[in-house]
């Protein structure tokens, strides 16, 4: 049995399994997943994964150089996008109009959904290397 870090299954093989610049969209609970693009499903009920959450998960476990995250996030909700920043220091940050947002995810290895029922609470993660 695995002892921390991320448990879900599917998520941690997917970590484990990106490279350099592979996108990991960590999403609330409306975002559409594109076509083609796995979905990794851990919402239970409203809220229940938050997305901060699982950000803080996977910070623990994946390499990030860059977030991209939607213009309407940092509008809206600063704190949010302030606090998911904050988990990847000496990342960059992009931000981009919601509708190019979700054309990214069409690049994305996977896409996790979660409980999050903010809007716009949404974060490409662009794997970087450790070396």
């Amino acid at each position: 049995m695995k002892k921390g870090g991320v448990l879900n299954h599917r998520l941690s093989e997917v970590i484990a399994t990106m490279g350099h610049t592979d996108f990991l969209v960590l999403a609330d609970a409306g975002l559409p997943v594109p076509k083609g693009v796995e979905r990794i499903d851990l919402a239970v009920s409203a809220g229940i994964p938050a997305l901060l959450d699982v950000v803080r998960a996977v910070a623990g476990e994946l390499q990030v150089e860059r977030l991209i995250v939607a213009t309407e996030l940092t509008g809206r909700n600063p704190a949010l996008a302030d606090a998911i920043a904050g988990l990847f220091p000496g990342a960059t940050v992009d931000r981009v109009p919601h509708e190019d947002f979700k054309a990214l995810t069409t690049k994305a290895r996977a896409v996790v959904r979660t409980g999050e029922c903010t809007p716009y609470a949404n974060v490409i993660l662009v794997s970087g290397v450790t070396f």
